[in-house]
């Protein structure tokens, strides 16, 4: 336990803080939980001590929700351990562990794999709390979905397990509500599958000005794409000017067959006015890798999406102004297309649309946080209003708010809420106006 103004305080509340822009708030002192029982003890302690609770996973949060003013911060970094049941496929995660760095390889040795996050380095509890956006996800769904069980602690301090027959309705909103959840997870049971044997990519570069027909083409040939490809079209500048990259990933049963599914992308109207290609093999391992270099630590990041579904020629101009203006090295914009094709289970999660559309600012100087800030939500603003809603973990509601939640599963949740945290000992959504939080445009 570090209370504020003791030595290790300012390391203990931002050293894992991967945005580089941290907020000055300030929590009365943080916990560094080794186990389910310090966390369990936490709790009890600040409801002795009249203190709300906020939680850290792996400090991926681009707004921060971990740092509040006064409150008790329980950092979960300790809680990491990784266990396997052969029998049941089911591997045990605490919150602390990352989906690319950590899970990812400890499955491959044994021949599995979940959709973890394509950010290597993201910590599993916000990931999955928010719904979790992973690999191969088009095919397994959102990685809520496979949560079977989540240990929690409760409001009064008691650990329990809540699955789908037991303290279902925190099951439920352990499945999509991030941070207004009402508890702390302290492990998820993880529902695995069985490795592919193969991973390809296919990766072309186009100039900017061939936005308009990419965009097109990209969606006509969504909704027929099989759900193992999962593509992303990309504005950056690395390694240097404006570029357009079409970057596809498969996992499949063989090379024949991966090449086969990748095929596709040969034969649209654009096929020979590439200004790069290359495809064949590659690996989580390598995407990780790549994602790492798309996203430097020590850096400063202001970050929107939105969900649309509205047509290419609509998201073309608009697209094609905020592409032109990210102005730093490593700032990109992301198109990846979903085309969900089936209702969502019940559970929290319960907003999406056929494109996700995400803007990463980056970059070093904090005389530019306003700046770049502004302008993100600003132009990501401009998207939402042909947009079905956000996705939790590209989200700052301190600047720019929209629906994350379907209207039905807000107020269920709220209940929830309200029934398991009637004392709101936990920290919910960090937001500038509490009575606009999940208002859609």
């Amino acid at each position: 336990m570090i209370r504020r103004g003791d030595p290790g305080y300012e390391q203990a509340r931002v050293g894992r803080i991967f945005n580089a822009r941290r907020p000055d708030r300030y929590p009365a002192a943080i916990l560094l939980a080794d186990d389910a029982g310090d966390v369990a003890a936490g709790v009890r302690l600040a409801r002795a001590e009249n203190l709300t609770v906020s939680v850290r996973s792996g400090g991926h949060s681009w707004a921060a929700w971990s740092l509040r003013d006064d409150a008790l911060l329980i950092d979960l970094g300790g809680l990491n351990g990784l266990d396997y049941d052969e029998a049941t496929g089911v591997v045990v995660a605490g919150p602390a562990v990352r989906g690319g760095l950590d899970l990812s390889p400890f499955l491959a040795e044994r021949g599995r794999a979940f959709p973890g996050g394509h950010c290597p380095s993201v910590g599993l509890g916000g990931y999955l709390l928010q719904g979790g956006q992973g690999w191969n996800g088009r095919r397994t769904g959102w990685a809520c979905e496979s949560v079977v069980a989540v240990d929690v602690v409760t409001a009064d301090g008691s650990l329990l397990r809540a699955d789908a027959t037991r303290h279902s309705d925190l099951f439920w909103a352990a499945r999509g509500a991030g941070p207004g959840f009402p508890g702390i997870v302290t492990a998820f049971h993880l529902r695995t599958y069985e490795a592919a044997a193969v991973m390809w990519h296919d990766t072309r570069t186009f100039h900017p000005d061939e936005g308009p027909a990419l965009l097109a083409w990209l969606h006509d040939l969504l909704p027929t794409l099989d759900r193992r490809i999962e593509p992303v079209l990309a504005a950056t500048r690395l390694p240097g000017e404006l570029t357009l990259l079409l970057h596809t990933t498969a996992m499949a049963g063989s090379d024949d067959e991966a090449a086969a599914l990748l095929g596709v992308f040969a034969e649209g109207p654009l096929a020979g006015r590439e200004l790069s290609r290359v495809t064949g093999p590659t690996s989580l391992a390598e995407e990780c890798a790549a994602q790492d270099a798309q996203s430097p630590p020590g850096h400063r990041y202001a970050v929107d999406c939105t969900w649309t579904d509205a047509p290419a020629n609509v998201l073309a101009p608009l697209l094609g102004r905020l592409w032109s203006e990210l102005d730093t090295e490593h700032s990109f914009s992301i198109w990846y297309g979903w085309a969900p094709e089936r209702e969502l289970p019940d559970m929290a999660f319960s907003v999406q649309g056929n494109v996700y559309i995400a803007t990463y600012a980056i970059y070093t100087d904090p005389a530019d946080d306003d700046r770049y800030r502004s302008w993100v939500h600003r132009r990501t603003a401009d998207i939402a209003r042909h947009g079905t809603g956000v996705y939790l973990g590209d989200t700052d509601f301190t600047s720019r708010q929209d629906r994350f939640l379907s209207g039905e599963n807000y107020r269920r949740l709220e209940e929830i809420r309200a029934r398991r945290d009637p004392y709101g000992i936990f920290a919910s959504y960090l937001t500038a106006d509490p009575d606009r939080l999940n208002v859609h445009g």
